[in-house]
């Protein structure tokens, strides 16, 4: 199974049509998305993948938020700050991120295969232990390099590979 990550998409509409489009290239089934929507409009964008995600700082309107991620319908579901999920016997932390402590105290406890987080808008992909933590990067504002991209886990071989959402 492939399973995309995305982070801080910020209602940047280009970019995520263009990640929604690499995710169907890429054969992607579910989307992961680590907080910072900002408005209720960015869900439907991902109505072709099972969407999972948490609230990040600055999703303000929840209420508004967790009715498009209804709408979606399926197993699509808005975690709140925090999720805890499993694909494929694969265990995923999710969370948005603002302290680096929390995301670092969360793989150090290696309970998870992998903690994915956003809101620092820069890509990362380290191992703690036994687990990989996953920041798939930013699509808006403008990261240092420009360099816009989302992750993808392939479950059965554990490989993470990163793809810009840049044309």
């Amino acid at each position: 199974m492939h399973v995309g990550i995305i982070a801080d998409t910020h209602d940047n509409v280009p970019a995520i049509e263009r990640a929604t489009d690499l995710f169907e290239e890429e054969g992607v089934d579910i989307v992961v998305h680590c907080g910072d929507f900002v408005a209720p409009l960015v869900p439907p964008y991902f109505s072709e993948f099972e969407l999972h995600g948490v609230l990040g700082n600055n999703d303000g309107d929840a209420a508004n938020l967790q009715s498009a991620f209804d709408s979606l319908g399926g197993e699509s579901e808005l975690h709140g700050r925090f999720a805890s999920l499993e694909f494929d016997g694969l265990s995923m932390a999710v969370l948005h991120g603002e302290s680096l402590e929390e995301v670092r105290a969360v793989a150090e406890g290696e309970t998870y295969d992998y903690v994915c987080y956003g809101h620092h808008h820069a890509r990362e992909h380290s191992e703690e232990g036994r687990t990989t933590v996953i920041n798939p990067g930013a699509h808006f504002p403008p990261t240092p390099d420009d360099d816009r991209t989302v992750a993808i886990l392939d479950t059965r071989s554990e490989s993470v590979r990163f793809r810009s959402v840049l044309e």
